[in-house]
């Protein structure tokens, strides 16, 4: 099973911008498609971000689009998700995921592993 573990995360004013990464150790990185969920207080987790194991395709949700960029390093068995433009809404714990089967991570099914989290904070 692969190992994850979120970095990245912190304090920004709205408009700012944050980089998280996920180093993965263990299972061979590139079998996995990649996805990045968040779940602020109160609320359910949500999907974010996915990136196919060959980093050939991408998805986000509509409130990320144009915003967000996921990208990976095979050779550093790296996830990174590049957040510009933050708002207040964006606040919330933020978890990295692996998944054997892309259109699966999507629907947040058949996660293989979990990040412990890391907490971003966009102040207005």
């Amino acid at each position: 099973q692969v190992h994850l573990v979120e970095s990245g995360g912190g304090l920004v004013q709205a408009g700012g911008s944050l980089r998280l990464s996920c180093a993965a150790s263990g299972r061979t990185f590139s079998n996995y498609a990649m996805g990045w969920f968040r779940q602020a207080p109160g609320k359910e987790r949500e999907f974010v971000a996915a990136i196919t194991r060959s980093g050939g395709s991408t998805d986000y949700a509509d409130s990320v689009k144009g915003r967000f960029t996921i990208s990976r390093d095979d050779a550093k068995n790296t996830v990174s998700l590049q957040m510009n433009s933050l708002k207040p809404e964006d606040t919330a714990v933020y978890y990295c995921a692996a998944g054997l089967y892309y259109s699966r991570l999507l629907r947040e099914n058949n996660i293989a592993s979990w990040g412990q989290g890391t907490q971003v904070t966009v102040s207005s």
